[in-house]
């Protein structure tokens, strides 16, 4: 992980360390840094120019006091502050320093070397440490950054010493506490970076979670409107149209042969019975997808093995029998139900489902090893607990059918449904 900016894309410049001049254009690749590219921020931007500036302001000084003094290596100070703005400028438009750590690592040897030659000449040097801290923070592994800058602040209190007769508190805690400050600036950028970068991946997912949401809602919407209609079709259009047909044959077994009513009722006959096909056929459209293309045993087993999270098991018990259509769509929609469940709440590891044929009824049982809860707590409402109980409670008791929820905090849930089959569990409609 670099030391400057760990987490500073490629094309981004460090923060404080970011400055890493020209490089900062670019950090050392990291397991932290993500995979794509991002543009520089106007911050970043303006610390990569402040930090060129800072450069280039500093050698342009050391060699302006050379000059104006009339220092006896005054051309020597002026050459060597040209080698290092040169080796600096090489650096800042080389593209190899700017995505191989290995070739950042090299820049800043020749940086350090032009530096060392401008220490010789000229105690004015000892200025150019501060923004190398930077650079060696933004282009180097955290713990070689700091050795380097280490090695740095020792070179230049060595530089101020050899141009120095007295050795004064201030030659030491100068470079010193200048590394500290840029190692501890670096530090502090790095986690408010992280910190940031958690915050917009938190907002992502919850922009993607909501998007999420709402298309889950709608799907969920039009399944519901398409079972209503479809229970409303098959409770109302349906079996009247099977009770004029009824109708309509018993007045035809009272009526005498040859009675000039007969061809009418026949002609109504017909009329209902193509009407009633087209209401059937409406019925099954309407019905849920998963029921389309196989049995209830079947859309359940296709159910946990969908379903995310826990290990969900599908057991079938009994001999399986043709179940009426409004049985098998609210049997399936209370599984659904009841995993949706266990995968939010229940934070369970196993569930399992099982669908048991008995002589007089079906019984659909869902469990799992969740943390468990206080049903008479939900019932009551005082729970966080949502619709879905009371939801599923409605769809069996609607049927006739029995529901019960057998659970306790720490010892998972059972959720068990028992609906009665009629005598002869054939749809009346279906049968006619």
């Amino acid at each position: 992980m670099t030391a400057a900016a760990p987490p500073v894309p490629p094309g981004d410049c460090a923060p404080p360390a970011a400055p890493a001049a020209a490089p900062a254009a670019t950090t050392t690749p990291t397991a932290t840094a993500p995979a794509t590219a991002r543009t520089l921020t106007p911050v970043s931007k303006v610390l990569k120019l402040c930090l060129h500036a800072l450069l280039l302001g500093l050698l342009a000084l050391a060699a302006g006091r050379a000059v104006a003094d009339s220092a006896p290596r005054a051309g020597w100070v002026f050459a060597a502050c040209a080698l290092l703005a040169a080796v600096y400028a090489a650096g800042v438009r080389a593209p190899a320093v700017h995505s191989s750590p290995r070739a950042g690592a090299v820049w800043l040897a020749g940086l350090g070397a032009a530096w060392a030659a401008l220490l010789l000449v000229s105690p004015d040097g000892l200025w150019i440490a501060f923004p190398l801290y930077f650079l060696e923070l933004h282009l180097l592994r955290l713990r070689w950054g700091v050795a380097a800058v280490a090695v740095t602040a020792c070179a230049a209190i060595g530089g101020f010493l050899a141009h120095s007769s007295a050795a004064t508190p201030g030659a030491f805690l100068g470079p010193l506490l200048g590394g500290a400050v840029a190692v501890a600036t670096v530090l502090g950028y790095q986690a408010l970076y992280r910190e940031s970068e958690r915050r917009r991946e938190l907002i992502e997912e919850l922009i993607t979670t909501r998007a999420d949401l709402a298309a889950a809602e709608r799907s969920a919407g039009i399944l519901a409107e398409r079972e209503r209609l479809a229970r409303e079709i098959h409770d109302t259009l349906a079996q009247g149209l099977s009770s004029i047909q009824l109708l309509l044959r018993a007045a035809e077994r009272a009526l005498p042969e040859g009675a000039p009513a007969l061809p009418h009722i026949a002609q109504a006959r017909e009329a209902a019975q193509d009407n009633l096909a087209e209401a059937r056929r409406f019925v099954r459209a309407l019905t849920p997808p998963d029921l389309e293309h196989g049995s209830l045993a079947a859309a359940l087993e296709r159910l946990c093995a969908g379903v995310p999270g826990p290990r969900v098991r599908f057991s079938l018990s009994g001999r399986p029998r043709v179940l009426p259509t409004p049985y098998e769509v609210a049997l399936l929609r209370i599984a659904q139900s009841a995993l949706a469940n266990v995968v939010r709440h229940a934070r369970a590891g196993r569930a399992e489902i099982t669908l048991t044929f008995m002589d007089a009824s079906v019984t659909l049982d869902i469990v799992d090893d969740g943390h468990g809860f206080d049903p008479s707590s939900a019932a009551s409402g005082s729970g966080d607990g949502g619709f879905g109980l009371p939801a599923m409670r409605s769809r069996a008791e609607t049927l006739g059918g029995l529901f019960t929820v057998e659970s306790a905090p720490g010892q998972g849930t059972a959720v068990a449904v028992t609906l009665p089959l009629p005598l002869e569990h054939v749809d009346p409609v279906e049968a006619l």
